[in-house]
């Protein structure tokens, strides 16, 4: 659970100005922080801000539940998210198939050659930070969702579940998708960058396709390795993704990828709104919140 918003509970419980203040401001951020990663359009996420904060006012000096807070004010913004948010071009098909989010055999190779990328400088990082940003919003919207509520947003999978709708398994499973999906798609920027480069020098040798498939055993573990990376295996099955990955290179430097882009995913930083918007929202909401609780 987000710590601002069990901070922001105990700050309306003391119903003084002061307190008011700092609560809406840890609102604030929090939707828009949501519905920016979501979104990927301030507009759209400085809207569904201002429309989510209207809506819950009536309704704050109620919640003395963080939790009850949290899965409403998320599934709302949730919502209006959905509604607003402007197609990416870019966006794949609807469905995301673990078969095509897998590395094929060359990949695995180039994987336990070159290891996972690792940002130095600031100016790599903040190149590092919206080619992340961009591969989250091509994801489909109900990968999206779950993805920016469980690694981003930092909820639990209890939580992504109520909020929506989704059984504890699904969320699993779409998490894993997502997660394997952002991954490849920064894999695959590294690569035509790399064949850029690479154009001006030596010609790159030709793979006959039978190069390319993956051995079996090494798919065949590919379906539960966002469960081993969250702990959330047995283990048997624990005992056995370790002795196929002591023996297997290519699919150490394949978790390392992994783990490392759900890292990155954590450790992005939030957006915040315009100062000046968010200003006139909380002098407007401040006002209103007062008539009604006071």
């Amino acid at each position: 659970m987000r710590r601002e918003i069990e901070q922001a509970v105990a700050l309306l419980a003391k119903k003084d100005p002061k307190s008011l203040e700092e609560a809406l401001e840890l609102l604030q951020h929090t939707v828009f922080s949501f519905s920016m990663r979501v979104c990927g359009q301030r507009e759209d996420a400085e809207d569904t801000m201002q429309e989510v904060l209207v809506k819950s006012l009536p309704y704050l000096p109620k919640f003395e539940s963080p939790r009850a807070l949290l899965v409403w004010l998320y599934r709302v913004a949730k919502n209006r998210c959905l509604m607003s948010r402007r197609r990416s071009k870019f966006a794949p098909k609807q469905d995301l198939s673990l078969d095509e989010l897998m590395p094929d055999k060359l990949e695995l190779e180039l994987l336990s050659k070159e290891g996972p990328p690792t940002p130095e400088s600031q100016a790599i990082r903040n190149q590092w930070a919206r080619r992340l940003r961009e591969a989250v919003q091509k994801l489909p919207p109900q990968y999206r969702m779950v993805l920016v509520l469980r690694d981003m947003e930092g909820l639990s999978d209890d939580e992504v579940a109520e909020i929506t709708g989704l059984k504890p398994g699904n969320v699993r499973v779409r998490l894993h998708r997502a997660r394997l999906f952002v991954r490849k798609d920064l894999a695959q920027r590294d690569s035509t960058r790399g064949a850029k480069q690479n154009a001006t020098g030596a010609r790159t040798k030709a793979v006959a396709p039978g190069q390319l498939k993956r051995p079996a055993s090494c798919k065949a573990m590919f379906a539960e390795l966002s469960n081993y990376l969250d702990e959330r295996l047995d283990d048997s099955m624990c005992e056995r993704i370790e002795q196929h990955l002591d023996g297997c290179a290519p699919c150490q430097a394949f978790l390392s990828s992994l783990e490392s882009t759900i890292v990155q995913l954590r450790q992005l930083p939030a957006e915040k709104p315009r100062r000046s918007f968010a200003a006139k929202l909380y002098r407007e909401l401040s006002a209103e919140y007062r008539s009604q609780a006071w």
